[in-house]
């Protein structure tokens, strides 16, 4: 049983297992969704760690039905008061969220979007990770419209991050959005956004932040 590897790797490690042990743990657990919810129930972080990773393992298996995918997202949306951390959402919204609506209508991401749980917020931007690798920008950059203003850290750094993402496919697309937004929106999400720019791009996008009354 997960719980009890989980509970063998925590002693030997004096309680702190790294995620990557937990990761290569769940990577071939078949778990039902009663028993990834009951997973996403413990009160310990590390058995939500191996909930959502089970999720993330099984929507990413080519082989895996389309009623197990639409079961794997209705349970993260359903029980996303248990995914509420970063690091939970970053694990599964890409392939679990982002995937299984690949080829439906993404409305139900500008619901999250406009959630006041910021972690609905930052699963709304992450899940955009599937689009953006099949050359799909839109919905990242109309969510990050919506969500670039906003004042959670964790919100802001996801935003920055994913129309950086965006721009290796389409800089252009990211120069029109920060030459919006870049002297207003906030310095975490701005300094995401240009990471990656030339030094003297960055600069002057900085500077616009600087010079703003926001600023």
């Amino acid at each position: 049983m997960f719980l009890d590897r989980l509970d063998r790797l925590r002693a030997a490690g004096a309680g702190r297992v790294p995620m990557r042990e937990i990761f290569a743990l769940t990577k071939e657990l078949d778990l039902p969704p009663a028993e990834i919810e009951f997973l996403l129930e413990q009160p310990e972080h590390d058995a939500r760690v191996g909930a959502v990773a089970v999720m993330d393992w099984q929507a990413r298996r080519r082989g895996t039905s389309t009623d197990r995918r639409r079961e794997l997202y209705e349970l993260y949306l359903r029980r996303h008061d248990r995914i509420d951390d970063w690091d939970l959402v970053d694990r599964a919204a890409p392939h679990v969220v982002g995937g299984y609506l690949a080829d439906l209508p993404r409305d139900p991401l500008f619901l999250l979007a406009r959630s006041h749980h910021w972690w609905e917020r930052r699963t709304a931007i992450v899940a955009t990770w599937f689009f953006i690798r099949r050359g799909e920008l839109d919905h990242t950059f109309a969510l990050a419209e919506i969500l670039v203003d906003g004042p959670v850290e964790l919100v802001q750094e996801a935003v920055g991050g994913w129309v950086h993402e965006a721009s290796k496919r389409d800089l252009p697309r990211l120069q029109a959005f920060l030459d919006r937004h870049a002297a207003t929106m906030p310095r975490t999400t701005l300094r995401y956004a240009v990471e990656h720019l030339d030094a003297e791009e960055k600069r002057r996008y900085m500077g616009m932040r600087k010079a703003s009354p926001a600023g």
